[in-house]
C-alpha cells in the first residue's frame, strides 16, 4: 500500500468510481503528481451497491454527451488499461404511457441523433416484437430505443481507472482518512490526515455521501442529503438461462422503476414515492463503509406490481437478495462538478445520484478545469455555484425528496416544483400574491411568471404545448405595449465597483468599451478562449464608480469570477449589494407619465435619455433609475433599497391608475425580449461560444490595447467564426414551440441547435433562437426545425422583428 507523501500537486479525496476517474483522466492530461485519499478501500461508499447501469437518455443535451461520453469509454477502459471489465451493451427500451411521454422521447431522440448518438423512437408494437418480445404494451403509446445503453460492474471500473492512473504515475493511498483541511497565503492546502499530513496546490472532493463533511472543513455547506435507494434482484428464471444473449434493459418512467438483467435473473430498481432520507439528525456515520441499510420491501410493493403485470416473467423469479444503499442527492438531483464557490484552487466533484454513468465524463471535466480553466461544454446545470445561500440543509433535504419521488418525470415548460419553496422573497410578494402573481423560482429568488385574472385556472395543464393562460399572458404583452406594466424583478446579482484602478481593471476585465459617466452599457466577460463567462450590465455613475448587475442565478459564479480577477494592490474595492437593493421595470409608452408623477427629478427624455442612469427619489425612498429594460418598450429599471420597495411599489400604483398600468410576468417578458432579439444568458449565452459567434460583435473592441480573451477573439475575428447566432421564424403550428436543443437541418443535414423558442404576442410569430453553419444566416434562408419529431419550416429573419430602429425604446 502506497505511503503518504508530504506534498503533492493534486489531492483526490474519495475512492469512488468519480475520484478514480478523476484522477485516470489527470493522468491521461499528462498531470501525474496526484495523489488520492480513500478512507476505506476503493469503491467503499456508494459505487459498490450500484447497479451500475449506463444510460445516455437525459433531457439536458450537453449532459447526454458527458453520460455518452462515459458509456464510449467504458467500451474500451478495459482492453486500454489491461484490466478485465463485465461491461454489457443490452441496448435499452423505454416505454411511454401518454402522448407527452412521446413528445418528450422524440425530442431527445433528435437531440440525441443530432450529436452522434442511436436513439429511436418506436411503437409499442414494434418495439415488443423487435426488442422486448416478453412485454405487455396493451397500455402504452410507443417507446423508445436506446442501442448505446448497458450496464458495467462498478467495482471493476473503479479499479480499471485506479490502474489506469497507477500505471501512469499517479498514487492511491487506502486507508487513510482526511481530517482537516486549510489553506495557506499562498493558495495551497494543508491536509491534515489519520496518517500524517500532505501538502497539494489543488484539492479535488470526490467524497461522495461524506463530501459535506470535507465541505465543512473549508467552511463550505454543500446542498446534499443522502437518500435510500432500493433495487432486488430475482433468483435464475428459466426463460432468460434459455436465452443466447441477454435481454435488453427497460425503463418504464410512467410506473417510475427500470428493469434489467443480471445473470440469469432480474434486478427491479424503482423510485418509490416514500423517498426516504436519512442520517438528518445524528449526520453521517464514522464508518459506513460496504454497509446496507435494512431492507424495506413495502415501499416498493405497488412498483412491484406494475413491473409484473408489465414483465409476466420477473413474477415467476424469487427475490435473491435486496440492495437497499445511501446515494446521495444535490436539491436538482444533478451532481456538482466544478470549482467550489468562494474558494480557490478546490474542486468539487461530488454528490452523484447516478455516479456510475456519469463517472466517466466528470472525471474529464475536472480535468479540463484543472488543467485549461474552462471545460469543452457549457455544464452549468452541474456548476456547484448554481446554488446560494438559499440552499441550506432543509431545503436540500425537501427537494431531494421530490427529486426522488419524481426522478423519471418529464420536466414540462410550465410545470410547478413546490418544494422548498419560496427560498427568497420581495417585499412585494405579498402583495403580488394577492393580485393573482403565480411565482417561480430564479436563483432562489420568487417572481412572478403571470397573473391570474378573475376565473383563470392557476394551475398549468402538464403537456409541450403553450399554456392554457396563453390569453392571460397576451393580455400582460397587451398591456406594456399600449399603456404600461410593473414588474418586480428582485434578485438580481449586483456588485459596486470603486478605487483608483477600477475603471483601468474593468477596461482590462471585458471586451467592449466603458460606458460613459451616467451611461449605462452591456458588457461580455470572456475566458481566455475568448468565450463568454458572463454577461453583466455596467452602469457607470463616476470616472471610477460602477455598477455590475447580473442574472440572480449567476450570483456566486460571477461573484468568483470578479473577486479572482481582482488586483492585490487595493486599488480595487469590489462591494457585494445584491441583497441591499431590489429592482421595478417600469415599461410602456405611459410610464414615462407615471414616473414623472412620482419621481422628485426630472425624467424627461431629454433629462433621462435612453441607455442612460440617473439618481431618483420617489417619496421617501432614494435609488437609480436606469433607462433600459428587456421588453424592448420605453421603460425604466427603477433599483431601490429593499426597505422602500412596498411604499415605492404602491406610489406606482395609484400614480398608474388614470395611465392603464397593470402587472406583467416573467411570460411575457420572455415573449417580448424574443420579439427584440435579446440573449439569455447560458440559454442563448453560453461559455461555448464567443461574443463575436453570438453576434454581439457591436460590444467588442478588438482595437483596446489589452482585455481578457482578445488574442483568441482577434484571431476569431479574421478566421471568422464557424457558427452565428440568428433568428428564426417558425412555420405556425398547433402551439406547440421549438424546446431548447432542437436540431435545425438544411435538408437531411443538421446545421445548427435551438437555444430558445417562443411566441411572440407583439408580431404573432412563433420564434426561434439558434447557433447555425455561418453560410446559412442569410435573410430568407430556409432551414427546417425537428420539433418533437415533427419536421417545420423555419425562416431566418432579421435579428430584432418588433421594432428594428429602437424607436419606441428611444421615444
Amino acid at each position: 500500500m502506497a505511503e503518504l507523501a508530504s506534498h503533492a500537486h493534486i489531492v483526490i479525496i474519495g475512492g469512488g468510481a468519480v475520484g478514480t476517474s478523476c484522477l485516470y483522466h489527470l493522468a491521461l492530461a499528462g498531470i501525474t503528481d496526484v495523489v488520492l485519499i480513500e478512507k476505506n478501500e476503493l469503491t467503499s461508499g456508494s459505487t459498490w451497491h450500484a447497479a451500475g447501469n449506463t444510460p445516455n437518455f437525459t433531457g439536458n443535451l450537453n449532459l447526454m454527451k458527458l453520460q455518452n461520453y462515459g458509456s464510449r469509454l467504458y467500451n474500451t477502459l478495459g482492453e486500454t488499461v489491461d484490466y478485465p471489465i463485465n461491461r454489457h451493451m443490452t441496448g435499452a427500451v423505454r416505454l411511454a404511457h401518454t402522448k407527452e411521454r412521446m413528445q418528450e422521447f422524440e425530442h431527445v431522440a433528435s437531440m440525441a441523433n443530432a450529436a452522434g448518438m442511436d436513439m429511436e423512437v418506436m411503437s409499442a408494437e414494434a418495439m415488443r416484437d423487435t426488442y422486448y418480445p416478453m412485454m405487455e404494451i396493451h397500455d402504452l403509446k410507443g417507446g423508445l430505443w436506446d442501442s448505446e445503453d448497458g450496464d458495467i460492474d462498478p467495482a471493476q471500473l473503479t479499479q480499471a481507472f485506479a490502474k489506469g492512473a497507477r500505471d501512469k504515475g499517479a498514487k492511491i493511498v487506502r486507508f487513510t482518512k482526511v481530517t482537516g483541511l486549510s489553506q495557506r497565503a499562498d493558495g495551497t492546502w494543508d491536509v491534515t490526515t489519520d496518517k500524517g499530513d500532505i501538502h497539494a496546490d489543488i484539492i479535488v472532493n470526490a467524497a461522495g455521501y461524506y463530501a459535506d463533511e470535507i465541505g465543512r472543513m473549508v467552511g463550505r455547506d454543500i446542498p446534499m442529503v443522502t437518500m435510500s435507494h432500493q433495487y432486488l434482484v430475482t433468483e435464475a428464471i428459466d426463460e432468460l438461462a434459455a436465452l443466447d444473449k441477454e435481454i435488453p434493459l427497460l425503463r418504464d418512467p410512467d410506473d417510475s422503476y427500470y428493469l434489467r438483467q443480471e445473470g440469469n435473473g432480474l434486478i427491479l430498481g424503482p423510485y418509490e414515492w416514500q423517498a426516504t432520507p436519512h442520517w438528518l439528525e445524528e449526520g453521517t456515520p464514522e464508518d459506513f463503509a460496504f454497509q446496507l441499510y435494512p431492507d424495506d420491501l413495502e415501499r416498493l410493493e405497488w412498483y412491484i406490481n406494475a413491473a409484473c403485470e408489465r414483465v409476466p416473467i420477473l413474477a415467476t423469479g424469487g427475490v435473491q437478495k435486496v440492495i437497499n444503499g445511501p446515494i446521495p442527492y444535490a436539491p436538482d438531483g444533478l451532481p456538482l462538478v466544478g470549482p467550489a464557490p468562494g474558494l480557490t484552487n478546490f474542486f468539487e466533484a461530488c454528490v452523484f445520484t447516478f455516479g456510475i454513468c456519469q463517472a466517466g465524463g466528470a472525471g474529464k471535466v475536472i480535468a479540463e478545469y484543472i488543467t485549461e480553466g474552462e471545460t469543452e461544454l457549457d455544464l452549468w446545470m452541474l456548476d456547484p455555484r448554481r446554488f446560494t445561500d438559499y440552499a441550506t440543509k432543509t431545503y436540500a433535504t425537501v427537494k431531494a425528496i421530490e427529486v426522488y419521488q419524481n426522478e423519471y418525470a418529464m420536466h414540462l415548460p410550465h410545470r410547478p416544483w413546490p418544494a422548498g419553496r419560496p427560498a427568497k422573497t420581495s417585499p412585494l410578494y405579498d402583495r403580488l400574491q394577492a393580485r393573482g402573481a403565480q411565482f417561480g423560482d430564479f436563483g432562489g429568488w420568487e417572481r412572478p411568471l403571470w397573473f391570474a385574472r378573475e376565473g383563470d385556472r392557476p394551475e398549468p395543464d402538464l403537456t409541450h404545448g403553450r399554456p392554457h393562460f396563453d390569453d392571460a399572458i397576451a393580455a400582460e404583452v397587451k398591456t406594456v405595449t399600449e399603456q404600461a406594466g410593473l414588474l418586480d424583478l428582485t434578485g438580481f446579482t449586483r456588485f459596486e465597483l470603486s478605487g483608483e484602478g477600477a475603471a483601468d481593471w474593468l477596461e482590462w476585465m471585458i471586451a467592449g468599451a466603458l460606458p460613459r459617466t451616467g451611461r449605462v452599457a452591456l458588457a461580455y466577460f470572456c475566458a481566455p478562449s475568448g468565450r463568454v463567462v458572463t454577461e453583466l450590465t455596467v452602469t457607470r455613475f463616476s470616472d471610477n464608480h460602477f455598477w455590475l448587475i447580473g442574472p440572480a442565478a449567476g450570483y456566486w459564479h460571477d461573484r468568483d469570477w470578479l473577486r479572482q480577477h481582482l488586483p492585490s494592490d487595493g486599488s480595487v474595492a469590489l462591494d457585494d449589494i445584491t441583497a441591499r437593493y431590489g429592482t421595478l421595470v417600469l415599461a410602456g409608452p405611459r410610464s414615462r407619465d407615471i414616473l414623472a408623477a412620482v419621481a422628485d427629478e426630472d425624467v424627461s427624455n431629454e433629462a433621462l435619455p435612453w441607455l442612460c442612469a440617473r439618481p431618483v427619489t420617489i417619496g421617501m425612498a432614494r435609488g437609480r433609475v436606469l433607462r433600459v429594460n428587456f421588453v424592448g418598450e420605453l421603460g425604466y429599471e427603477l433599483h431601490l433599497p429593499v426597505e422602500t420597495m412596498g411604499a415605492v411599489y404602491d406610489l406606482l400604483i395609484a400614480a398608474g391608475e388614470t395611465h392603464g398600468l397593470g402587472q406583467f410576468g416573467m411570460y411575457a417578458m420572455e415573449s417580448m425580449r424574443l420579439e427584440k432579439g435579446y440573449r439569455a444568458w447560458k440559454q442563448d449565452l453560453s461559455s461555448e461560444y464567443t461574443p463575436l459567434t453570438s453576434g454581439m460583435d457591436r460590444f467588442v473592441r478588438l482595437n483596446k490595447p489589452d482585455f481578457i480573451g482578445r488574442e483568441a477573439l482577434t484571431q476569431q475575428a479574421q478566421e471568422g467564426p464557424k457558427q452565428r447566432f440568428t433568428v428564426m421564424e417558425l412555420e405556425p403550428d398547433d402551439g406547440t414551440e421549438a424546446p431548447y436543443g432542437s436540431p435545425i437541418l438544411d435538408g437531411d443535414v443538421v446545421v445548427g441547435l435551438v437555444t430558445s423558442g417562443g411566441f411572440g404576442h407583439r408580431t404573432g410569430k412563433s420564434i426561434v433562437f439558434g447557433y447555425i453553419d455561418r453560410q446559412l444566416t442569410a435573410e430568407g434562408q430556409e432551414l427546417l426545425v425537428d420539433v418533437f419529431g415533427r419536421m417545420r419550416k423555419a425562416t431566418v429573419v432579421p435579428e430584432v422583428i418588433f421594432d428594428p430602429r429602437n424607436e419606441r425604446l428611444r421615444a
